[in-house]
């Protein structure tokens, strides 16, 4: 369905792609994955005609449709939501749009008019054979989370996040034969990815998707398009197929590597001991040939990196962690929490989850006591040192100063080198820890705040989206520390894997202000409500 020739992309003397071959068929979906910075939105929108500045050639086969992921979440200000979503078939909605214009203008006694709305009436259905437009859209919609009594307003009356939803509906209204999405996850509720990923999977064109959500990645894609080293190399299989595989054949490169070795040496020395020797001369000439044909391969280490993501409580806790009590918040007349009490046990580890919108930041706000509920008390332990990790990271990390300076900031009696090895843990190195913090991306701050929460050393850690911008390197690496950490945890996420990684108590927040509380695993928790038992 799409092909791809010789593609090379440089970016002035730096090269990003090199010679990539590829062919996306029918019927697949391909996971894009590579380290943060090796090109993978560049190469979604070589793909999709967005950037058509490389050497090369780019074949989408004739007569398919294409749908892509808006990413400019303010382009549609002065559409309603159902208009917005409508323009994702841009010949159905031109033609709409130009009949609703005859019918409220046109002069009927003109045969031209007439004749065009004939024209537009066959336009109409082609695109809609149904005349279901409307009642299609409405149910995208109310899918991904925006109500009906919503979607006659204007695209402006809706915060980001909903406006992501409404982009996401756009792309996938029309039923594209080819489709490509970069992080269509972002901003959705758990529910809303696993409606998403039940969607995607009945997809029957091709696919290709970037995602740091490796439960999205596991459940939706079949193959696995991998950047690294300017080449893309293509695996069979999801997520975890081509993690495995690829620790086996780097795994089978390094023994082979150490059998060639081991040849080369003992090739060697025989050439050594025997080559001065007239009787062993014509052997030592054959070996050395065969030496000279033997070539060490020079195998390269992957250009991702893993972050090292430690928490070291600096104090041990006592008996007390955390109790909050009929904890109740209101923003005018809604409601978001209801006689909230909930008593945290030492060594806890909570994910709090719940539909965008419940009130999950709000409670961990009034947990770090930065906000003051209606009513209801938070109780924190004598010996509990708290650590935060606030959703919006912008509003924490400012200023004009490097990054040593903005960590080193929090504790200036604090070794010089701890301060940095905190920040080389989140892979900025030297050179890099001296950047203006104004000028780093919403990624590098999330690994900047986890550099400050392991400087911190608390013993309870609240963590709200961590991993909002991460790698899946990073994601996976954050999931391992918060399991391995002694304290507790309550930490926000629609990170499924990540949840899986840690958690022992799951609270889910209702809509009407109420909630649930497990005691289990993530996995535990989805199989009991799947299963009707909560």
């Amino acid at each position: 369905m799409v092909t791809v020739q010789n593609l090379i992309m440089r970016y002035g003397s730096r090269v990003l792609f090199q010679d990539i071959n590829l062919k996306l068929d029918r019927h697949k979906r391909y996971g894009l994955i590579g380290a943060n910075g090796a090109g993978k939105t560049t190469f979604l929108k070589i793909l999709s005609g967005q950037i058509n500045e490389y050497e090369g050639d780019i074949r989408v086969a004739p007569g398919l449709k294409v749908g892509v992921l808006g990413q400019n979440q303010f382009a549609f200000e002065n559409f309603t939501i159902m208009d917005a979503v409508l323009y994702g078939n841009k010949r159905l909605y031109d033609a709409i749009k130009e009949k609703e214009e005859l019918y409220m203008t046109g002069d009927f006694e003109d045969d031209a008019t007439n004749n065009r709305l004939a024209d537009l009436e066959v336009i109409c259905v082609e695109e809609d054979p149904t005349y279901e437009y409307d009642v299609n859209i409405a149910k995208i919609l109310a899918n991904v989370g925006i109500p009906v009594e919503e979607h006659n307003q204007l695209m402006s009356t809706l915060d980001s996040a909903d406006k992501f939803k409404v982009l996401l509906a756009q792309v996938l209204y029309p039923k594209p034969d080819v489709l490509f999405l970069d992080e269509p996850t972002n901003n959705l509720d758990i529910e809303t990815i696993s409606w998403l990923e039940n969607e995607l999977k009945r997809h029957e064109g091709t696919m290709v998707v970037i995602s740091h959500d490796r439960h999205f990645l596991n459940a939706v894609v079949t193959n696995i398009l991998d950047v690294d080293y300017q080449k893309i190399r293509e695996f069979t299989g999801n997520f975890d197929d081509w993690y495995i595989a690829a620790n086996v054949i780097a795994k089978q490169q390094e023994l082979n590597n150490a059998k060639k070795e081991k040849e080369k040496d003992e090739l060697e020395a025989f050439v050594r001991r025997f080559s001065a020797n007239a009787s062993k001369a014509k052997q030592a000439t054959s070996r050395q040939k065969k030496l000279d044909k033997l070539v060490i391969e020079d195998i390269k280490p992957s250009s991702r990196r893993d972050p090292s993501i430690v928490f070291k409580p600096a104090r041990v806790m006592g008996d007390e962690a955390l109790s909050i009590v009929k904890i109740n918040h209101s923003y005018g007349n809604n409601e978001v929490l209801k006689d909230v009490t909930l008593k945290f046990e030492p060594g806890e580890k909570v994910a709090l989850i719940g539909s965008n919108g419940v009130g999950k930041t709000t409670l961990l706000k009034i947990i770090m006591e930065e906000m003051k509920p209606t009513s209801g008390e938070v109780h924190w332990g004598a010996t509990i040192e708290n650590s935060y990790f606030p959703q919006d990271t912008a509003d924490t990390i400012k200023g004009d100063g490097t990054l040593y300076d903005w960590l080193r900031g929090f504790d200036p009696k604090r070794d010089i080198a701890e301060i940095r090895n905190c920040l080389g843990r989140m892979l900025f190195n030297g050179e890099q820890q001296e950047k203006s913090v104004v000028s780093i991306s919403g990624g590098e701050k999330h690994r900047m705040m986890l550099s400050k929460m392991m400087l911190e050393g608390g013993n309870f850690l609240v963590l709200d989206e961590p991993s909002n911008h991460l790698d899946l390197e990073a994601i996976v690496a954050l999931g391992e520390a918060l399991h391995q950490f002694k304290g507790n945890v309550i930490c926000v996420s629609h990170d499924r894997e990540l949840l899986d990684a840690y958690a022992n108590r799951i609270i889910e927040l209702h809509e009407d202000g109420t909630y649930t509380d497990f005691k289990g695993t993530y996995e535990e928790f989805a199989e009991a409500k799947e299963n009707g038992h909560i």
